[in-house]
């Protein structure tokens, strides 16, 4: 046996680990995503920007007010600020589902606006890059298709993008008193 001196044993390791490393992936095209919060409302799948909501809640406890709209479920105290709580369903119409475990508060934050939406469920965030259509479907329910801004197809599931901002500039959702 013959013996080496280190740098040629070090030549020697870094030629057969050459020898035997695989080659660089091959390139892929890496394409943009868009990320929203995910949930569910009238059996319909949607996605709010994250740049619109600020919290995710469980239901609060909280307490009716009297002389608002009935989609107005009343006010909680959520670390020292007053929380409005819609039950988002309730203004479009229809009626929250599903087990009242499973119901979750989207907490807005935009401008003077502090608000939470009731919603069926949540399903987290969603990273979504496939096949968005940026007009609205057509099938949708009227009431809240002013307010939806397009659409993403992900493994044969629709997800609508709920405009948050469109809805809290709406005229009907920033009058929820009984006139």
């Amino acid at each position: 046996m013959q013996s080496q001196t280190p740098y040629l044993a070090l030549v020697d390791i870094a030629r057969r680990a050459k020898a035997q490393a695989s080659g660089l992936p091959g390139r892929r095209e890496i394409k943009p995503y868009w990320t929203g919060i995910g949930f569910s409302l009238l059996d319909n799948h949607f996605v709010a920007s994250m740049d619109d909501v600020v919290e995710l809640l469980e239901v609060p406890q909280h307490t009716f007010i009297p002389g608002v709209q009935p989609w107005v479920k009343g006010v909680s105290n959520v670390r020292g600020r007053l929380l409005p709580l819609i039950d988002l369903a309730a203004f479009y119409g229809g009626h929250l589902s599903g087990p009242r475990q499973q119901r979750r508060v989207l907490v807005l934050e935009r401008d003077k606006t502090y608000v939470g939406l009731i919603v069926d469920s949540l399903y987290g965030m969603q990273h979504l890059a496939f096949e968005y259509a940026q007009e609205a479907p057509t099938d949708l329910v009227e009431p809240f298709a002013p307010m939806v801004h397009g659409q993403f197809v992900l493994q044969q599931q629709r997800w609508l993008v709920l405009d948050m901002r469109a809805l809290i500039k709406d005229a009907r959702f920033m009058d929820a008193a009984i006139r």
